[in-house]
């Protein structure tokens, strides 16, 4: 009875060599900083390992909507309509600008303010501000749309009877490893947010955050990825 149910699912994904080039695809994809990246990390710098993970499962949040998005053909229609597609550039490019500007704010309010008044006020922020942060990053970006619809189907076998379903595991199989890999940088970066206790170094965490997140906002305003 196990080999019966083994079948469909085999069928559906694809094979040894394929599903290894699949997850090192995944893997560098989430090794190569860019918004997500950078956004766990200033979090998890900012806020601690919980406001890391806040974000983190708001990125994949928005990763699980992406890949719906593209499996029924969502992601299509941004590629076919070129006007709402730089629409969501827009927004987004905007959205990094705010977050980038705020963190450059907050390096200059660090200048007059003692580091335990800032770990205070990052310790009493609700864990839905940090959610709603990397969801919003995440939704904002179409270009993680139109990844999702150009390299997923790749990785589809050309022989599956339900290509829709391969679609969805191949888009659970990509949120499960991007989560697990946040995690881990997550934890890496809760050893390193002990630096925090220098003014100068906090200060210069924020500067950093702020300057990489508006340089990132031009980038997807120029049309350039920003995953």
């Amino acid at each position: 009875m196990g080999a019966v149910e083994a079948a469909p699912l085999h069928a559906l994904l694809p094979g040894p060599a394929e599903s290894a080039a699949f997850a090192a695809a995944v893997f560098v994809l989430n090794a190569t900083p860019g918004v997500d990246f950078l956004l766990t990390v200033s979090r998890t710098l900012q806020g601690g390992a919980r406001a890391g993970v806040a974000a983190a499962l708001g990125i994949n949040a928005g990763c699980v909507v992406h890949a719906l998005a593209a499996a029924f053909g969502l992601a299509a229609l941004l590629a076919l309509h070129p006007q709402a597609f730089q629409l969501i550039r827009w927004a987004g490019a905007a959205y990094l600008l705010w977050l980038g500007l705020g963190l450059l704010r907050q390096a200059g309010r660090h200048a007059h303010a003692p580091p335990a008044a800032s770990r205070g006020a990052a310790e009493t922020k609700p864990w839905w501000t940090d959610f709603r942060t990397g969801l919003l990053t995440n939704l904002l970006n179409p270009k993680v749309a139109l990844f999702f619809l150009a390299f997923l189907p790749q990785f589809v076998p050309a022989g599956t009877s339900d290509k829709t379903l391969s679609f969805l595991l191949l888009g659970a199989w990509f949120v499960v490893q991007g989560f697990l890999f946040l995690m881990a940088l997550v934890a890496v970066a809760a050893r390193l947010s002990r630096l925090q206790a220098s003014k100068v170094v906090q200060r210069g965490l924020h500067a950093l955050g702020g300057l990489l997140f508006v340089g990132l906002a031009l980038r997807l305003l120029r049309g350039q990825p920003a995953l």
